[in-house]
C-alpha cells in the first residue's frame, strides 16, 4: 500500500484535492492510502461540516492552524509543520497543488527529506515574478519528481526551463517526469455540475432568468488594496449597471473591508444604492457553480473562475494584466483588462455581441485524477 501526504492550504485547494481523493476512493482504495494535511494558511468560515459532506471531501487529518502573517513567517511555520508530518507519517510521496505558500512549503520540506514531490497544476506561468504565486509555482516545479500540467502551454513552459519531457525511469528530483494530463478542476466541474443545480436561491430571489446577469468576483490584493484600481473596477460596474446590466458579486469579507477603506464615500454610496449591483455574502462552491452555469458572462480576477467559465461555455473578462491560462485568451474566450475601466467596458461589450466563441478540449477528458493516481503508483511505488 502506497502512502501519500496531500498538502492543502485553503478551501480551493481542498476542492482540487477532492478529485484525487475521489479517484483513490473509487478506483485505488486497495493501493493508495492518503493523509491530508491542511496548513491553515487561509481561515475560511465556510469550512463547515456541510462543506465536507456536500462535496464528499475527506477532512484533513492534520491541521497546522498557521493562519495569516508575512510570507516569511507563514511559510516558516508551514515548513516546520510539514516536515514533522513527513517524519511522523513516512509517506512514499507528497502531493501539492497550484501555487500557494502551502505549495512551496510542502515541496521544500519534502525535497529536503528526499520524499518525491508530485505537483498538480505544474508548468503554469504568468511571467510576473512580483506575484508571490509565480515564485511559488516555479520553485515547486523545480523541487518535484512528477509534474502534472493541465495544458499544453504548461509543457512548453517547462521545456523552456530545461525539463526533459522524454526522461526515462527511474524518476527523482534530478530526473523528473512531466505529463500533460488535463485539469482536475474539469473533473470536478463535471462531477459537481448536476449536484449544483438549484443550490443558489439568489436567482430566484432576484427574479433573474438564465443568461440575464454578469457574475463577478474581485479578491486579488493588486485590485482590492490599490484605491485607484478598485475605483476603476467599480466605476465600470456602475456604468454597466446604469446601462441595464445586473451584476452579482459574492464578496469575501476581506474585499468588503477593502471597499470600505479604498472607495471614496461617494463611489461606495453609489454602489450600495445601485439597483443593478448586488453585493452578496460569500457563496459555497456548489452555489458558485450554479451561478456560473446560469450567467451570461463572468468578470473576475480569479484564476479558477477563468477556467470554470470555459468549462460551462461562458466568456470571461479577466481583471488582471496576465493569466496562467493563456490558451483562453488566445482562443478568444477570455479578455485581459486589468483594473482599467474602459478596457472592462469594451470587453463586456465585445462578449455581449460575440456569437462565434468556440470551446476546444484544452483540459482533458474529465479523468485527469484517475490518470494521476495511476502514474503515481507506476512511477513511485516501492513494491
Amino acid at each position: 500500500m502506497m502512502k501519500i501526504l496531500t498538502i492543502v492550504g485553503a478551501r480551493p485547494q481542498l476542492i482540487k484535492a477532492a478529485a484525487i481523493s475521489r479517484a483513490i476512493r473509487t478506483v485505488y482504495s486497495d493501493r493508495i492510502e492518503e493523509v491530508i494535511l491542511h496548513t491553515g494558511q487561509h481561515y475560511d468560515e465556510n469550512m463547515s461540516e456541510v462543506f465536507f459532506t456536500e462535496l464528499s471531501i475527506p477532512r484533513p487529518e492534520i491541521n497546522l492552524n498557521v493562519g495569516s502573517g508575512s510570507h516569511g513567517s507563514q511559510t516558516a511555520r508551514m515548513l516546520e509543520g510539514v516536515e514533522q508530518a513527513i517524519l511522523d507519517h513516512k509517506p512514499d510521496a507528497l502531493v501539492i497543488y497550484g501555487d500557494t505558500n502551502s505549495t512551496c512549503a510542502g515541496a521544500l520540506a519534502a525535497a529536503k527529506l528526499h520524499v518525491p514531490v508530485v505537483h498538480i497544476e505544474a508548468g503554469l506561468r504568468s511571467f510576473n515574478k512580483k506575484m508571490p504565486e509565480e515564485v511559488n509555482r516555479i520553485t515547486a516545479d523545480h523541487m518535484s519528481t512528477l509534474l502534472f500540467s493541465p495544458n499544453e502551454s504548461g509543457i512548453t513552459n517547462l521545456l523552456k526551463e530545461g525539463f526533459n519531457t522524454d526522461a526515462e525511469a527511474p524518476h527523482d528530483i534530478d530526473n523528473p517526469k512531466v505529463y500533460q494530463c488535463g485539469d482536475i478542476m474539469f473533473d470536478n466541474s463535471l462531477h459537481f455540475s448536476s449536484l449544483a443545480d438549484g443550490k443558489s436561491s439568489i436567482k430566484q430571489s432576484l427574479g433573474l432568468e438564465k443568461g440575464s446577469y454578469i457574475l463577478s468576483t474581485v479578491h486579488r490584493p493588486s485590485n482590492t488594496d490599490v484605491p485607484e484600481n478598485l475605483t476603476d473596477i467599480f466605476e465600470a460596474f456602475l456604468e454597466l449597471a446604469d446601462a441595464g446590466n445586473t451584476i452579482l458579486m459574492p464578496l469575501h469579507p476581506r474585499t468588503v473591508a477593502a471597499m470600505n477603506r479604498n472607495l471614496s464615500p461617494e463611489v461606495m454610496a453609489r454602489v450600495e444604492s445601485s439597483k443593478g449591483i448586488h453585493l452578496l455574502p460569500p457563496a459555497s462552491f456548489l452555489e458558485i457553480i450554479d451561478l456560473e452555469k446560469n450567467a451570461k458572462m463572468l468578470v473576475s480576477d480569479s484564476g479558477g473562475m477563468q477556467k470554470e467559465a470555459f468549462f460551462f461555455k461562458k466568456p470571461c473578462v479577466v481583471l488582471r494584466k496576465e493569466t496562467e491560462w493563456v490558451e483562453l485568451v488566445e482562443n478568444g474566450n477570455a479578455i485581459l483588462t486589468g483594473p482599467n475601466k474602459s478596457k472592462i467596458l469594451n470587453a463586456v461589450a465585445h462578449f455581449e455581441n460575440a456569437s462565434d466563441l468556440t470551446f476546444p478540449s484544452f483540459y482533458g477528458d474529465g479523468k485527469a485524477a484517475e490518470f494521476i493516481c495511476g502514474e503515481i503508483l507506476q512511477q513511485l511505488s516501492k513494491d
